[in-house]
């Protein structure tokens, strides 16, 4: 049977207004008042698109959480021998990205990662919840899995090990931190005239421009 992809709705009969005129001179107080106002209606509104490329120069991107904004950083965090740990360490560009239909709008930035301090990224882990941190310590990511038996097994050792050093983070759980050169807001608006403001950064400063749909 063929689908009919038009026909679904793509958002919500009301959407926000968004003045681009009086938006901030940065985009880090703009980013957190949408992300506040996204929780306040969808589910996961720290859910992000993380995109980097491998060692081909082949795209690749997953949804991770979003940790913090931390100044002028946006910050995640996974293993450095995970897929995306391994391509940012041949590659330490990377482009997120927010969407939240519910309200019709998006973020995107890009820009070039830093690792955290180890301390910082130590703190990361030991935050998180149990299961999470007995998930991390099992390690093996993308890997093939030949025998669910296997990942079974694994677990249960992860879980005796989290247990007994509850304190004890993997050296190789990362924070990263994207500081991004350019951070674009998009509003979407059911006449099409989605409105759409960038933040560029030239040297120490923001400059902000209104794009074309």
């Amino acid at each position: 049977m063929e689908r009919t992809l038009r026909g679904w709705p793509s958002f919500p009969e009301e959407l926000p207004d968004f003045d681009t005129e009086a938006s901030p001179p940065g985009p880090r107080e703009l980013f957190l008042a949408w992300l506040d106002e996204a929780g306040e209606h969808v589910l996961a509104p720290h859910a992000v698109t993380l995109s980097t490329v491998d060692a081909d120069g082949t795209p690749d991107a997953r949804v991770v959480i979003l940790k913090d904004v931390e100044g002028d950083t946006w910050a995640v965090a996974t293993s450095s021998e995970s897929p995306k740990g391994v391509q940012l360490a041949k590659n330490p560009f990377a482009a997120l990205t927010f969407f939240w239909p519910g309200r019709g709008r998006q973020v995107r930035l890009r820009g070039p990662v830093e690792l955290a301090a180890p301390e910082v990224s130590a703190a990361d882990f030991t935050a998180r919840p149990p299961a999470s941190r007995v998930e991390a310590f099992i390690g093996r990511q993308s890997q093939v899995l030949e025998d669910p038996a296997d990942l079974d097994r694994a677990a249960g050792e992860a879980r005796r090990w989290v247990e007994e050093n509850p304190d004890v983070a993997p050296e190789t759980w990362t924070r990263y931190l994207v500081t991004p050169s350019e951070v674009e807001f998009w509003q979407a608006s059911h006449d099409r005239r989605h409105k759409r403001l960038r933040y560029r950064r030239e040297k120490d400063i923001w400059v902000k421009e209104r794009l074309w749909p």
